[in-house]
């Protein structure tokens, strides 16, 4: 076993050889889901302006200091404020101003008394006098300018992937675009003579092409452009061809099939040699030992050549292909997570290959996680992938682990 690669030299290898992608400028609807590669900075406070955080009346707080259900205040109402409203008002001591959430403060004004405490909250507030059953302190049912952010502040960090959490603070302080790294750009295709599209006829010796479908499907999950190319024949001057022909929409390619461990149809092996730059190895783990990466064209476009079954083609996009685009965007975090999970069957492994076993994991469980190994491990059965939502990884040194023990488990996105 000593001419295999372990799979933490070969995923540090990749990710060694990746570049982000230069930033560009993005509206915050293009920007969702991309990296920032620039902080995002409060240019004002946030709130810009003192306004109230309820419905209720703008008061002084001497004017309702004796206020109580027993001895309720009643204090005229000279004003109302909208939010919105941009007008300048200004409130005199022993009277009130009807105020919305989120309206500007009038000047003088030192609490918000909420529509609940009052007989509005039965009246409707549109009396010329309020009566307040509860007293407050200073600054009651306010927001402060600056209270959420100061002028300066960071409010997004540099390497945050956009959620709808991000956006609302990236427009909440006034900005309509960011610097982002860009959307991937992913070509698929798969090799072989055998393959058919799928929703076409096909004779013995012939299957439909399940792998270019999967792996544009996987890359388009991991927030990529995916495009998929129908598959190619076995033939290396095409394959190479193809290839190129690729590069202009491409930032990642990646092929299945045409690198197994020797033969005149490991045509992917064949074209690519002539390039000088995609290295082919063996790597210690099951499914998916044969593999290889390197770069292709004027712009070093990295490319992944993936083995042809089916398993070890997905296994190997999520070992390898997926922080490979998280690289490209200058994101660690896009790999998947791992968590322990208690067996509930035995299973077998190879010797000094890590296996990626297909599995049912139960987060549900209240005895904590579980998580079942499927029957029908074969790296050709795709039946079983389809019914997986996590990948049980077992060590290099590990043959054998019972029902009861622990296990990290991958959980598939």
């Amino acid at each position: 076993m000593s001419d295999l690669t372990s799979v933490e030299t070969h995923l540090a290898e990749i990710l060694e050889s990746i570049r982000p992608l230069p930033p560009i400028e993005l509206s915050l609807p293009e920007a969702e889901n991309l990296v920032l590669a620039q902080d995002v900075i409060a240019s004002h406070p946030l709130p810009s302006f003192d306004n109230s955080a309820m419905d209720g009346y703008a008061v002084i707080a001497d004017d309702i200091a004796t206020a109580s259900e027993q001895a309720p205040v009643t204090l005229p109402v000279v004003g109302e404020i909208a939010a919105g409203d941009i007008g300048a008002y200004a409130l005199n001591p022993g009277t009130a101003i009807r105020i919305m959430t989120g309206a500007m403060l009038p000047n003088g004004a030192e609490l918000v008394v909420p529509v609940e405490w009052t007989d509005a909250a039965s009246s409707g507030g549109q009396s010329s006098r309020v009566t307040i059953h509860a007293k407050a302190g200073p600054g009651h049912a306010i927001r402060r300018t600056g209270d959420d952010a100061k002028a300066g502040d960071v409010l997004v960090a540099r390497g945050t992937r956009l959620k709808p959490m991000q956006i609302a603070a990236i427009a909440a302080a006034g900005h309509g675009s960011v610097m982002v790294r860009p959307r991937p750009r992913v070509v698929v295709l798969s090799t072989g003579n055998e393959l058919a599209e799928p929703g076409t006829a096909i004779v013995p010796g012939r299957i439909w092409d399940s792998n270019s479908f999967m792996l544009a499907a996987a890359a388009r999950e991991a927030g990529c452009l995916a495009y998929r190319q129908a598959g190619v024949p076995d033939n290396a001057d095409e394959v190479l061809r193809t290839l190129e022909d690729q590069l202009i929409r491409a930032d990642l390619l990646v092929t299945s099939g045409g690198v197994s461990m020797g033969g005149e149809h490991d045509v992917v092996k064949s074209a690519l040699r002539r390039l000088g730059t995609i290295t082919f190895r063996k790597v210690a783990m099951q499914p998916g030992m044969p593999q290889g990466f390197g770069t292709i064209g004027e712009d070093n476009i990295p490319i992944f050549t993936l083995p042809g079954n089916p398993v070890s083609a997905y296994v190997s996009f999520q070992a390898f292909v997926r922080p490979a685009i998280g690289a490209l965007q200058d994101d660690d975090e896009l790999q998947l997570s791992t968590v322990k999970a208690e067996l509930t069957a035995p299973l077998r492994s190879p010797p000094g290959r890590r296996s990626f076993l297909r599995a049912i994991l139960d987060r549900q469980n209240p005895d904590g996680e579980r998580v079942t190994p499927l029957t029908g491990q074969g790296s050709h059965q795709v039946a079983t992938l389809g019914k997986a939502n996590a990948l049980i990884t077992v060590p290099e040194w590990v043959v054998q682990m019972q029902a009861g023990e622990v296990a990290d488990v991958l959980v598939l996105p």
